[in-house]
């Protein structure tokens, strides 16, 4: 059963692009602010585990630090090797300022 959890405000976004979530074990999420929008996938990258919350951001692709690999922000879909598997997309919906993630 999916659920909507409020897990930012649109006030923390004033000087980063993004930020971690942390629901505990595997769910642990990268909130991303592009100009369109908010989108959230896995904070994990597909090919080794690795934590792409810094990396790269251009346009709606995320790339990893660790090898270079690059998933779009949108989908989750890999875009490029070494990654050959996507990483999870999360719904968000935003409400007043607050941001809500289904889980």
């Amino acid at each position: 059963m999916s659920e909507w959890r409020e897990v930012a405000h649109e006030s923390e976004f004033a000087e980063t692009d993004r930020k971690l979530v942390d629901l505990g074990g595997i769910h642990q999420i990268g909130v991303f602010k592009r100009p369109d929008g908010y989108y959230a996938i896995s904070a994990w990258c597909s090919h080794q585990k690795a934590t792409m919350i810094n990396g790269e951001v251009v346009d709606h692709e995320l790339e990893c630090p660790l090898h270079g690999a690059r998933f779009c922000l949108k989908t989750g879909r890999n875009l490029s090797l070494p990654a050959v598997r996507p990483v999870r997309r999360y719904e968000l919906k935003v409400d007043g300022g607050r941001i809500f993630l289904k889980v």
